[in-house]
């Protein structure tokens, strides 16, 4: 019998983060899932995100005591219940009506930190207030500085622990597929409007009442009126400031109390430029493989921003995170923790608050059994020595400068 992923819409009954994307690509019209999906250009560092992982393989030990086992861990002063958490996905109540507290709620409830889009659909007080748990708020260096200052002064007032600024958009990457599907900016072609009509279930999720979804946390920066999804993402685009400088993340320093992050950096040079502006953490990211086509993935780099910044800076990462043990992997090369995307957008997308929740679960059983597996009874105990670079036969202290890459995988 040919092998085949869960068909069904039962979010419990999905057994992994595949089975949760195959459910949400049925539910979701084409263009939204292509939307989640997509890389730009030739999609090679969208694939990279995926392919490093099997290039890093498990050195198990044996015969150790592993009946009680931990995954918690402390991250910018406060103790995580995994070493995982949400990232900042834009667009989520184009997926599930109301995604942003959805995406917060589960993640509140698993004891882990959740990272609150700049675009999103649902006013952060109010997912603050509706979700509780530590929630953290993405923002972009708008060319209006003085927005940017309103939105710092509301998510202090409204209790958000920590900004991740986005440092990787200033121009915009070119995502081709998903521009095929549209005829002008925003329109969808006829394909795509027919498409729409064939999920009844999402319109009437998403787009009853009321219409098309709008950004609660963009205020003046847009023109009266246009902040619904589709009015707003041209706006946004040309409000977004190619001069961006670390003078700019000096200033927002100044301006913010609490943590800060910088969320884009993908080299030990840039991680130290970070520590010396007074950042408290960085996210290794190259965006999901929606910016710069070709860059290495966070992973590759992940060792030698470690080995030079690590005891300076909280060091995270994000980029193709589908399995307990990729997550481990990041661990056992130093990774403070692990943002999600697209695996926590899939629960979403497949079943809103308990499709999340259900993403969630299945990693944590995944870190908690490959803990169990590599004869690892706390993560704190989790390093390098439990890994190889394939190819190598040594104990994995940094990638190879030159390693052999095999044919590109399929994304999954």
């Amino acid at each position: 019998m040919k092998r085949r992923l869960y068909s069904g819409r039962d979010v419990n009954r999905a057994h992994s983060i595949d089975d949760l994307r195959a459910m949400a690509r049925r539910r979701l019209p084409n263009f939204c899932f292509e939307y989640i999906e997509g890389g730009s250009e030739d999609e090679t560092t969208l694939r990279r995100n995926r392919d490093v992982f099997s290039e890093i393989a498990f050195l198990p030990r044996t015969l150790v005591n592993v009946e009680q086992r931990n995954q918690s861990r402390m991250l910018l002063g406060q103790r995580i219940a995994s070493p995982f958490m949400i990232g900042p996905t834009g667009y989520s109540g184009l997926m599930f009506r109301e995604g942003d507290v959805k995406l917060a709620s589960a993640a509140a409830a698993a004891g882990i930190p959740f990272v609150l889009s700049n675009v999103s659909t649902i006013a952060l007080e109010d997912v603050v207030r509706r979700a509780g748990g530590r929630v953290w708020m993405q923002v972009y260096m708008y060319r209006t500085r003085e927005f940017l200052a309103k939105l710092a002064e509301r998510a202090k007032a409204a209790g958000i622990e920590a900004l991740v600024v986005t440092t990787d958009s200033a121009v915009f990457g070119k995502r081709e597929w998903d521009l095929r599907n549209y005829i002008k900016p925003l329109m969808l072609d006829w394909r795509n409007k027919f498409d729409v009509l064939r999920h009844p279930g999402w319109m009437a999720n998403v787009l009853w009442p009321g219409g098309m979804p709008r950004f609660a946390n963009l205020g003046d920066l847009l023109p009266p009126g246009q902040n619904s999804v589709k009015g707003a993402t041209i706006t946004l685009g040309q409000q977004l400031d190619p001069s961006l400088s670390w003078d700019d993340i000096r200033w927002l320093r100044d301006l913010w109390p609490h943590k800060l992050i910088v969320k884009g950096v993908l080299g030990a040079a840039d991680a130290l430029r970070a520590a010396e502006v007074g950042v408290d953490g960085i996210v290794l990211s190259n965006h999901g493989g929606r910016q710069l086509d070709g860059a290495v993935s966070a992973m590759d780099v992940l060792p030698e921003v470690v080995d030079e910044a690590g005891g300076k800076l909280s060091v995270m990462l994000d980029g193709g995170f589908r399995r307990g043990s990729d997550i481990l992997k990041a661990v056992a090369l130093g990774a403070d923790a692990v943002l999600l995307g697209r695996a926590t957008t899939y629960g979403l997308s497949a079943g809103g608050q308990p499709g999340a929740e259900r993403a969630i679960q299945i990693l944590k059983t995944e870190v908690d059994r490959t803990l169990g597996l590599l004869g690892c009874s706390d993560i704190s105990a989790l390093d390098r020595s439990y890994l190889r670079w394939l190819g190598q036969g040594v104990p994995l202290s940094r990638p190879p400068a030159q390693t052999a890459r095999g044919p590109a995988s399929a994304v999954s």
